[in-house]
């Protein structure tokens, strides 16, 4: 059974195990996100999909304001920030164990979030896109997830030449690690940014490797939840993929992951106990 050497977050005073991996569930207040099933549209319906999300196991909501999706269109800021907050407020006063998660790339949006009651920040870009991120979580003391990426969520597709992949993003999330932790962010996630400039082929590979991650001595988590490596390589859809999703996030946790964020809380959930029942005997 892999396991990475830290096994706890400290969250705002209480530590969450993670020697039992954990699901996060995906909720997007964005018109656009590339399953529409993660699409959120009023407050009475992120309250109602949270509180399913919870019941059936989630530890974690992951809250997005701006897609990430390939091409995905430019948000303004202050946009961004509004429709974050919109979802953080209501959702600490219904579910006030919830842990949130805010998905930002901007460190004034990932700020206000928190103020507002979320409590980790998950930057795709890694910090490359506000050279203030990493700073700003420092001051606040929260859980950071750092991923990998390379350019925007507009260029990124174009960004996938590697001399060696694997090494390439250990080595771009080392450096990332080490100036995170100096400027006293003691929470680190790691999440190798699958289908961030990374094409269908490094996508599998980066799948094949995972358990090679735990040399950052950091939890993993791991996103790959019916993104088009699954759809376009079983010829489906994004909604017909959660079966292969399934697939997926049995191997991610047979090579480390101890968070897997998801559309699907359930059949998530049921991979983790499956997979634990199975760990146990090791």
């Amino acid at each position: 059974m892999l396991q990475v050497s830290k096994k706890t977050l400290n969250i705002r005073g209480k530590l969450l195990d993670l020697s039992t991996p954990v699901v996060m569930g995906i909720l997007n207040i964005t018109p656009d996100s590339f399953y529409e099933g993660s699409r959120m549209r009023s407050e009475d319906e992120l309250i109602t999909k949270a509180g399913q999300m919870l019941a059936e196991g989630a530890t974690m909501i992951d809250i997005g304001g701006y897609s990430t999706r390939p091409g995905a269109r430019e948000v303004e800021a202050a946009e961004e920030s509004d429709r974050v907050e919109s979802a953080v407020a209501p959702l600490n006063k219904n579910f006030p164990e919830l842990i949130i998660s805010v998905d930002t790339f901007r460190s004034e949006v990932a700020r206000r979030a928190i103020e507002t009651g979320a409590h980790i920040v998950n930057d795709v870009s890694g910090g490359t896109l506000d050279d203030q991120m990493f700073e700003v979580v420092g001051q606040l003391r929260v859980p950071y997830i750092l991923m990998h990426m390379r350019g925007t969520p507009q260029t990124m597709s174009t960004m996938t030449a590697y001399n060696q992949l694997v090494p390439d993003v250990l080595k771009d999330l080392k450096g990332k690690l080490d100036k995170l932790r100096s400027l006293g962010v003691a929470d680190i996630i790691v999440d190798p940014g699958f289908g961030f400039a990374k094409n269908t082929e490094q996508n599998f590979e980066l799948m094949h490797h995972l358990s090679e991650f735990s040399l950052l001595d950091c939890p993993l988590l791991v996103g790959i939840s019916r993104k088009a490596t699954i759809y376009k390589t079983l010829n489906v859809s994004a909604e017909e993929a959660l079966n292969g999703t399934s697939v997926m996030n049995t191997m991610a946790l047979e090579r480390g992951a101890s968070i897997i964020r998801v559309h699907d809380v359930r059949p998530a959930m049921e991979v983790v106990k499956l997979w634990m029942a199975t760990s146990s005997m090791n």
